[in-house]
């Protein structure tokens, strides 16, 4: 059979115009582009370019034709100091029926045997990988694996246990079509939109930290009932000043990343709702300072500028905060494959469960179980890398909102 088909690779130093020198050559010749990928990595370039031959051209004169393209290539990339490598017989059909997956791999550092672990942990799974790109060197080096041949739920488990196993933090998803479009991001508010928890806050301010804090610590690792510790934490505070929750408010500090995970989801268009097992009382002008679609979370009982110790109305507990996912992703109209839950505690562990892609920030050993991928280090805007996006998008949006 007649080699119709040709794989033409070129290496060397980017510059600008390579591209358009490669396809001025290419041109004269009657070949139709099927095909194409370019990456740069250090000033260093790969083009890849597949072409077919023309339905006009016989298969007499194919060989003729395909030595006049490798011919002509490698004059344009000779003038250039680059180098070209031709490869015939490339089966061009795409195999729609392959699953596509994309891994994002983020570590502070990054070494090499990670990558080494990750990309035969993929092999083994039947995964082949189809590109591979850098999205974000700084604070943390992410590098985004694209592939085929394997369902990304199959490497969800076996790339959890690599991410332990090697410090690394790990995202798989879904590259199909029906993966995009508009998302929904839930996000736990205490410990993870804002450092530290309000309740032992106000616990230091109202005299009773270490009581407080020691059941605090108790609920997040799923030790103890939420709905219970939360009431036993309150019923602490009776009777202190409700002035307390003013002063905890002026004492919270966000997490780092905070803002720039916000704004960012934001002009990408997501929504973003805030749900909490904290208070009302100091979250509602953090969602209003970051822009959030909407939260939910319990308030605390104020009766003549006193804490009364108790909660006003249905105490948003693990099961609640499932339940708002599920309300607010049918609110805003958007699909369960496209929520993702961001917390760190034992309550957060159906919330995350039930999103489309659950993610554990920091968080306790209970909740890393659950979680489809872990967020070890302590910038909140890290998320944005495992969602597939990149730094310079990110400071690309920043400099044209400037604008």
């Amino acid at each position: 059979m007649i080699d119709r088909t040709l794989l033409i690779t070129v290496n060397g130093i980017d510059a600008p115009g390579v591209t358009s020198d490669i396809f001025e050559a290419v041109a004269p010749a009657p070949v139709v582009v099927v095909d194409m990928e370019q990456l740069v990595v250090r000033g260093h370039l790969t083009l890849a370019i597949a072409l077919e031959l023309d339905p006009s051209v016989t298969d007499l004169l194919a060989p003729g034709v395909l030595d006049q393209v490798r011919k002509s290539v490698r004059i344009a990339a000779s003038s250039r100091n680059m180098e070209v490598t031709t490869r015939p017989g490339v089966a061009l059909e795409a195999d729609l029926s392959r699953e596509k997956f994309q891994v994002i791999v983020m570590g502070a550092p990054l070494h090499p045997e990670c990558i080494n672990i990750v990309t035969s942990t993929i092999a083994q799974h039947g995964g082949n990988l189809d590109r591979i790109h850098r999205i974000a060197d700084y604070p943390v080096t992410a590098i985004r694996l694209e592939g085929s041949g394997v369902d990304h739920q199959a490497l969800r488990r076996p790339l959890a246990e690599v991410s332990v196993r090697c410090g690394v933090d790990i995202s798989v998803q879904d590259v199909a079509l029906e993966a995009r479009g508009q998302y929904l991001v839930v996000m736990d508010v205490d410990s993870t939109l804002i450092q530290g928890e309000v309740v032992d806050l106000l616990g230091e301010l109202a005299g009773v930290g270490s009581a407080v804090s020691e059941i605090t610590a108790a609920a997040m690792g799923g030790e103890v009932d939420f709905t219970e510790s939360l009431q036993a934490r309150v019923s602490l505070l009776a009777g202190a000043p409700a002035g307390l929750i003013e002063q905890a408010r002026e004492l919270i500090s966000l997490t780092p990343g905070a803002r720039t995970l916000c704004r960012t989801l934001h002009r990408l268009g997501y929504q973003i709702v805030l749900v909490s097992g904290g208070f009302t009382n100091v979250i509602e002008p953090i969602a209003r300072e970051l822009g959030v679609s909407a939260f939910r979370a319990n308030t605390l009982e104020v009766i003549d500028g006193v804490i009364t110790g108790n909660l006003c109305g249905p105490i948003v507990d693990r099961e609640a905060k499932r339940q708002a996912l599920v309300h607010f992703a049918r609110e805003f109209n958007i699909p369960n494959r496209r929520t993702i839950a961001i917390g760190d505690g034992a309550n957060d562990i159906d919330m995350i469960s039930e999103a489309g892609l659950g993610v554990a920030f920091n968080a306790k050993h209970v909740l890393r179980e659950s979680a489809d991928t872990t967020v070890n280090v302590p910038y909140l805007d890290s998320v944005l890398y495992l969602l597939g996006i990149t730094r310079d998008e990110i400071l690309r949006s920043d400099r044209d909102s400037a604008l």
